[in-house]
């Protein structure tokens, strides 16, 4: 039979080894600690690289559809005007884009896209020299190996 005591519960009555006669000690110890820190830190320097990645995906993605509406809207303000812009500013005064040139995700500005300017032939006795083309300004290469200067 295992002796009982009186404890300040209200339940009355506890076996007498849960308190064994000292203070039970509570909390992890220096090795517990030091176990998770180190797992947690594995995992961390897993993930890391993959966070990276996944970063600079986004930031391609976000070029690829800028350069793709910024194309479409040289091209929609070309056969709208019957010449090309003379420069991107123009598609933000004439309206093609609303809140100003977009941010360029690899430079972080939008003064640094590069635009191609050549002479557009409207009509066989008229040729005007406008912007035709857009690229990024940055010197970095992408995931795939290719400068984004020129995608």
């Amino acid at each position: 039979m295992v002796p009982l005591m009186r404890t300040g519960s209200s339940f009355g009555w506890a076996p007498a080894f849960s308190r064994g006669g000292a203070e039970a000690k509570k909390g992890f110890t220096l090795i517990e600690l030091m176990v998770v820190l180190v797992l947690i830190l594995i995992l961390a320097a897993i993930a890391a690289p993959g966070y990276r990645v996944a970063i600079i995906r986004a930031r391609e993605t976000v070029l690829h559809d800028d350069l793709f509406t910024m194309r479409k809207l040289i091209d929609q303000y070309t056969l709208d005007k019957n010449q090309p812009p003379e420069s991107l500013d123009d598609l933000v005064q004439a309206g093609y884009l609303r809140g100003g040139l977009p941010v360029d995700p690899f430079t972080g500005s939008n003064q640094t896209w590069q635009a191609d300017v050549e002479e557009v032939p409207l009509s066989p006795e008229q040729t005007v020299p406008g912007v035709v083309d857009v690229h990024s300004g940055s010197n970095a290469e992408s995931l795939d190996g290719t400068a984004y200067s020129s995608w």
